[in-house]
């Protein structure tokens, strides 16, 4: 055998063993946020998009977007390129809560909403993602719920109009602390409109990402993936993926078990192609179980 006959029979055995360490890849689709791809002034939104897809990527999640001009180039972006917008973030829930007892501040939240939804329309997404409350010393833990449950109820007609799916995520805002507790307040809603947008990293401080998924089922619509390490168990530090305290086995296996087969979006920081590269193949072993 010569050296390049070695080599290669090095790299079918060195696959082999990571599959065998890994289990079945599961059918998840993967995609990035837009805020990550890189903001270099001489790309477009075209060109910017096709760095996403060039390293792995299959689709994008995008933020509201105001401007009626800035949106149709976002749409002819993902045309051109092919990189599906599967879902749209909705921008200052967490400035304008749903949950504030300021009538003016809710009425800034539904109309962002509002907006977030018809861009979802318009790009094809089949999520929005909101943050449905936020609990604070002005805003008590039931008001938090009773308000933003009340709001979310009148955005189910435009949401049924559009096929879009206002999907609930849990984030550091001291509101939905428990797997059943998330489950509970979705049920509430009785409507195949209102989901889950799970995200594995933001319950690791209190909480198994695992068991979540496990708890929550088919009614998660969407997930996002991050990664954190907690010196001393007080403060949270970003790190890239798998490298910080999450069991990503397990959580392969909890996706699994519940057969989700949707998109995951990564929200990491942004970076150059070298690095989204990186981050692309990450998602890659994470997704065979490795």
């Amino acid at each position: 055998m010569n050296r390049r006959q070695f080599v290669a029979a090095a790299a079918v055995a060195t696959g082999a063993l990571t599959a065998a360490q890994g289990g079945a890849k599961l059918p998840i689709r993967k995609a990035v946020l837009e805020s990550m791809l890189p903001k270099d002034a001489s790309l477009s939104m075209a060109d910017r998009f096709q760095i996403g897809k060039d390293v792995g990527f299959e689709g994008v999640e995008c933020h509201t977007e105001n401007d009626p001009k800035r949106a149709d180039e976002i749409k002819a972006a993902s045309m051109k390129t092919g990189m599906k917008i599967h879902s749209v973030m909705n921008s200052d829930h967490w400035k304008y809560p749903l949950s504030s007892s300021d009538p003016m501040v809710v009425e800034k939240c539904v109309k962002g909403m509002e907006t977030s939804l018809r861009n979802a329309k318009l790009w094809g997404a089949e999520t929005v993602l909101l943050v449905p409350a936020v609990v604070n010393p002005e805003t008590s833990y039931k008001d938090a719920w009773t308000r933003s449950q009340q709001q979310i109820r009148k955005m189910i007609p435009l949401a049924k109009e559009l096929k879009v799916v206002i999907a609930v995520e849990e984030v550091w805002n001291k509101f939905l602390l428990s797997p059943m507790e998330m489950a509970t307040y979705v049920d509430d809603f009785k409507s195949p409109w209102v989901k889950v947008y799970f995200d594995v990293g933001n319950v690791v401080l209190y909480g198994y990402p695992q068991d979540w998924i496990t708890t929550l089922g088919p009614r998660i619509a969407k997930l996002h993936l991050k990664d954190f390490k907690f010196p001393g168990r007080k403060t949270a530090e970003w790190v890239d993926l798998r490298e910080g305290e999450i069991n990503w086995k397990a959580i392969h296996k909890s996706l699994a078990d519940i057969k989700y087969n949707g998109w995951a979006t990564v929200e990491l920081r942004g970076g150059d192609k070298a690095y989204l590269q990186e981050v692309s193949k990450r998602v890659d072993l994470i997704l065979q179980g490795v």
